[in-house]
């Protein structure tokens, strides 16, 4: 949205990086519950050193670091123990999709339009991520 100039008011653009600052939340959480891996002691928010990740201190985290209402909050948690991998795949299906676009404006130069490179991504309709990354290639 921003690339297509709709977040010129300031508040609409820290509207923007608060959901991505959510979903990068959402992906710690995903990968540390589901592989009950341990917290780095090192870590730059002091968030439980060394303790393995568990669904009480995923909804600890996600309290402490996104601003969401504490009900949605619950159904997001609850999503991520019963839905692994989602929040990765969405983050690395958003990767994909960045990547497609920086290659299709180096390829097409001053004839790449973005409305249209939008279109032509969404028209591609709902996709797994290798035929997704296949797909958005040929943009």
């Amino acid at each position: 949205m921003d690339d297509l100039g709709y977040l010129e008011d300031p508040g609409d653009k820290l509207g923007m990086l608060d959901g991505q600052a959510f979903r990068a939340a959402r992906v710690i959480v995903d990968i540390g519950m589901h592989l009950e891996l341990p917290i780095p002691r090192d870590n730059p928010f002091g968030f439980h050193p060394g303790e393995r990740w568990n669904p009480e201190l995923g909804w600890e985290f996600l309290r402490a670091h996104c601003r969401v209402p504490d009900e949605n909050l619950r159904f997001e948690l609850n999503r991520y123990l019963g839905w692994p991998g989602q929040a990765p795949a969405y983050k690395v299906g958003e990767r994909i999709w960045l990547q497609a676009r920086d290659e299709a404006k180096a390829r097409k130069g001053a004839d790449f339009d973005l409305k249209e490179f939008h279109r032509e991504a969404l028209n591609l309709g709902s996709l797994g991520l290798d035929p997704f990354k296949a797909a958005m290639s040929r943009l």
